[in-house]
């Protein structure tokens, strides 16, 4: 019998999924077509026990597919694989080790590295809050739900993260011949003579995925809990910044999950949004490196080079280095960029300046502020911080 979460409106208790590849509709559609291949025999009858998974106070329900709905078990199923290095074809790496758990499941590297040992190009994007994002990866506006998104970390060939295309029947067995997998698949996925498939590994990862929820920093305690305790007097006066119209940071990073590229139950609107932000500005016409040139790498507009989805900035603190590279290292570093309207990379191959890209987004026009406000504004990125979701034993390793 498996027990299907519904979200309750009660406070919280409590990047598969790199989240950095940009894919071309032709290889969505490949990976779509090896999911449905492999196979995945439909359930029979089941009883399901509806129990209550708190989320906090002032989120909406986040959208969960209606064929894989959150259950205790395939969350749990999840867990097990997301921390699993037999995941990888050559057993040498797992979800979790771009995804840990005290950097808010981001890596806290510039750019990770795959289990083959190839640098990728694009920062692991943190986990938080994943069930709300628009679009996932850092610029894909074709890749909105997990389940499909998965696929990639999983089976993509370039750039090789767990790089199991060519052995998947090998690390599948690794779950099937294992005697507790084989219970957590059963558990998670009743009334199938044989579990233990990637359709069902996919939407296992899925579902933890989902529950990475985070909403009890000191500025919800604030905002949704009337409780004023835990913010300082420099980080009230940095959200008064945050939210003005002369800094503009909350037009890109707003609403309860503090990035625009979100979604839930009750949206009504496309919230696939994407901002140049003035990082590069290589041959002076508005380039962005070569194969890290944002959306333009998937739709092949001029318009969309260097442009990128906005993370939730929901555990900031603790994600740096910062930008779809890495390439800015502390939040202060940051906020300089965005009063300067920009980088200028004075020298080197990467040099231009990021002030003048014309594809530019016009929230990035810069701005003066003094010392003390910046710091108060990094105060106030700070206050968004959630120490119970980072140290949260339902999200740990299984088996540390």
């Amino acid at each position: 019998m498996r027990r299907q979460l519904f979200w309750s409106n009660r406070v919280y208790g409590g990047e598969l999924t790199s989240m950095k590849s940009s894919i071309f509709l032709p290889c969505a559609i490949l990976w779509l077509t090896l999911f449905s291949f492999l196979g995945c025999e439909p359930d029979e009858e089941t009883t399901v026990d509806a129990i209550n998974l708190s989320f906090p106070t002032g989120f909406p329900e986040p959208k969960i597919p209606e064929d894989n709905p959150l259950t205790v078990e395939s969350i749990e199923l999840g867990r097990h694989l997301f921390y699993d290095t037999n995941l990888s074809s050559n057993t040498k790496q797992a979800c979790a080790t771009c995804h840990l758990q005290e950097f808010a499941f981001s890596d806290g590297k510039k750019t990770p590295v795959g289990s083959t040992g190839q640098p990728l190009t694009r920062n692991s994007q943190q986990l938080t809050n994943a069930a709300y994002n628009g679009t996932l990866t850092w610029a894909n506006p074709l890749l909105k739900d997990l389940e499909t998104q998965i696929l990639i970390p999983i089976f993509a060939e370039l750039p090789v993260e767990l790089g199991v295309t060519g052995s998947e029947d090998e690390v599948l067995s690794r779950f099937a011949d294992n005697a507790q997998y084989q219970q957590l698949y059963a558990d998670a996925f009743p009334g199938q003579a044989n579990p233990v498939t990637w359709p069902n590994t996919v939407k296992a990862l899925a579902s933890f995925v989902r529950s990475l929820v985070s909403g009890n920093s000191p500025f919800d305690k604030l905002t949704y809990q009337d409780d004023p305790s835990e913010m300082s007097e420099s980080a009230l006066r940095g959200m008064d910044l945050f939210f003005s119209e002369t800094l503009e940071c909350h037009h890109c990073h707003g609403g309860f999950n503090f990035t625009e590229s979100t979604v839930h139950s009750g949206s009504v609107f496309d919230s696939s949004k994407f901002h140049n932000t003035g990082l590069y500005n290589v041959d002076g016409f508005g380039s962005y490196p070569v194969n890290n040139q944002g959306l333009f790498d998937v739709t092949s507009v001029l318009e969309d080079t260097g442009r990128f989805r906005a993370p939730t900035l929901r555990n900031v603190a603790v994600t740096a280095p910062f930008m779809h590279d890495g390439s800015v290292a502390t939040l202060e570093e940051v906020i300089r960029l965005y009063e300067a309207g920009g980088r200028n990379i004075e020298s080197g191959d990467l040099s231009g300046d990021g002030r003048k890209n014309p594809y530019k987004s016009g929230f990035v026009a810069g701005f003066t502020i003094t010392d003390q406000e910046r710091n108060d504004l990094i105060e106030f990125l700070k206050s968004l911080t959630d120490d119970e979701f980072l140290n949260n034993p339902a999200h740990s390793d299984p088996n540390p």
